[in-house]
This record gives C-alpha cells, structure tokens and sequence, in this order.
C-alpha cells in the first residue's frame, strides 16, 4: 500500500483525537500534528472538561447517538483503566435540575449514560427554585492531564508534533497529501467559514475537596463540576465575544449563582479564573471535501465547530474524521 503524508490542523482536544485515532488505525499513513498553541495553552485545557450530553439541530440524531458513544466508551475505558490517574479521566455523578418541567422528562442520551433516573422529591428540596431534575453518572476530564497524555499516546503510534501556525492551506500542499482540519475557531480565516463565531466562557477553579457531586442547571449557565485536584464553576456564554480578559463581574455572577445552588462554596477559595473562546458553529462540521492546492487536487477532512462539546463529541468525531481520511488515503 502507497505511503500517505497526513497533516492534522489543531491540538486542542479535537485534533488530538483526530491524530491519534489516525495513527494507531492507518500504519500507511505518516501523521504530522501542526498546531501554533498546545497543552497547556489550548481553549480545551481551561474547559470543565465533563462528558454532557447535547442535542444538536441539524445532525441526524443517530449519527449524534453515535458520536456521543463512541466518545462514553472511549472515556470510560480510560476511567476504569490503570491510566486514569495520568489520563486525569474520571466518573463523574449529579444532578441536573430544572426551574421548569422539561417537555422531554427523558431525553435520547438516557441510556447512553450510567444510572439515568429522574431524581425524586426528596432530593429536590434542597433546590426550591428548580422543579425537576436527572440523575446519573457521566465522564470528566481534567483536559491538561488528558492533552498531554493523548499527545504521548500519539508519539507512541508513530506521530510526528510541529508547533506552527498555519495561515494558508497552501502552504502545505506539496508536503502532504490529506490535510485535516481541527482549527476550531481558527476555520474562520484558515477555510474562510464564516458560520464559526465564538462563545466566551469564563469559569473558576476553588478548593472544595468537600464536593462529590456535579450539580447543573437545566439552562447550562451556572454548573460546578468537581474534578480530581479542585472544583470548576462557571459559567459564562456570550456569542461573538472575543474578550479574553477575566471579567470581574462575571466572577461575583458565577460565584453568587453557584453559591446560591451549593451553600458550602461561600467557604471555598478561588485557586484561578480562566477564559476562553468556545469554537462554536450552529453544528459541528465533520465532512471531507477537495481542494486545489498549487494546482492539486488535495482531501481535506474537517472536524471543527464543536463548541461547548469539545470533550463530549471529540472521540467521536475523531472516528467519523478517520473514516474519511481511510477512504481518501486509499484512493
């Protein structure tokens, strides 16, 4: 079989996966990863990193199911693996509640997380303003940990790593035979697509080794997830917001609404304050079109536009992206 020179664009959590998945299933192929930022200095590392369900409009609801399982299984077979602890991937269980009924008490995921339930009157009452609410247990990841250990898995298959910006796809044209796309926001300029917009989210890591348990609120704005070395609450969603400066207003918002939902965070101290800019697209583009190139006609596979789910779709995406690259590379 021809040898075949593939460029991964990204690595955030997304090209990552998309690297890795290619370089363990594709021995013919020889895998660069360019990126100009990674780990620690990627969006994803700042994420909550936790595995939440999403309902997207304009994906075909299997092919969501699809995504969304094959990224669980991946997660959970780290989590129960003698890697979680450098992977930093854990189970994580709570609450999800609501101010209002949902008109779906049981929505597509149900079964695809652990122990899904509706959670009962009795434990409702420790949220008055909510009405309802889920239970179950689903994946988090502490994304400086889990980075660095996909990069490490990805050297381990054969991966080569460059750090550089890339400006232009035409500038790697004659090196490489199928370029993928996981620029996230960069995709803006890099492909020119201006359905990518971002979302500014804003969240804080505290000291609560108190907390067990995820609690989030059904709107998605105000979460406190617990991870392995400190707490995340958050949060914020401000659409076209390239402001990559700490609000100091949005720290008192989200620290007022997470204290409102767990009391004991009043207690906690704030270790740090992040922002980042979600690379967010009404729906994620996972496709494989054909580009001329210097007079080529070059694959190009995107993967981009996760958004808010970067960690939940990533692993699944990254399936969907290689088998797009495996069709091509065998051309």
């Amino acid at each position: 079989m021809k040898h075949v020179r593939v460029a991964v664009v990204g690595a955030g959590v997304v090209g990552l996966s998309t690297a890795v998945c290619i370089a363990e299933a594709l021995p013919h192929c020889s895998v660069t990863l360019l990126a100009e930022k990674f780990s620690p200095d990627t969006t994803s590392d700042g994420a909550a990193g936790i595995l939440w369900p999403v309902t997207l409009p304009d994906i075909p609801l299997e092919r969501q199911r699809s995504w969304l399982k094959d990224s669980f299984d991946h997660l959970l077979a780290i989590a129960q693996s003698q890697h979680s602890p450098e992977a930093g991937v854990m189970l994580s269980s709570g609450w999800t509640i609501f101010k209002e009924v949902p008109a779906n008490k049981k929505p597509h995921f149900s079964d695809l997380v652990i122990g899904f339930r509706n959670m009962t009157d009795n434990e409702m009452k420790r949220f008055p303003d909510h009405k309802f609410g889920h239970a179950f247990t689903t994946l988090k990841c502490e994304c400086s940990s889990y980075l660095l250990w996909l990069e490490k898995r990805f050297r381990k298959a054969g991966g080569q790593v460059e750090k550089r910006k890339v400006n232009s796809l035409q500038e790697l044209s004659n090196s490489y035979d199928i370029i993928v796309n996981c620029s996230g926001l960069g995709s803006k300029t890099l492909v020119g697509d201006s359905e990518v917009y971002p979302v500014r989210g804003q969240v804080l890591k505290v000291e609560a080794p108190w907390l067990k348990h995820f609690i989030r609120d059904g709107d998605g704005k105000t979460y406190i997830y617990p991870g392995i070395h400190s707490v995340t609450i958050g949060g914020t969603r401000q659409e076209d917001d390239w402001r990559l400066e700490v609000d100091k207003g949005d720290t008192q918002g989200i620290l007022e609404r997470c204290s409102q939902l767990e009391p004991s965070l009043s207690k906690a101290k704030v270790l740090s304050e992040w922002v980042g800019l979600r690379p967010s697209r009404k729906c994620p583009r996972v496709e494989r079109e054909v580009v001329r190139l210097q007079g080529r006609s070059v694959p190009v596979v995107h993967n981009y536009g996760h958004g808010a789910w970067g960690v939940t779709l990533a692993w699944g995406t990254a399936q969907d992206a290689l088998g797009l690259v495996r069709n091509a590379s065998m051309k």
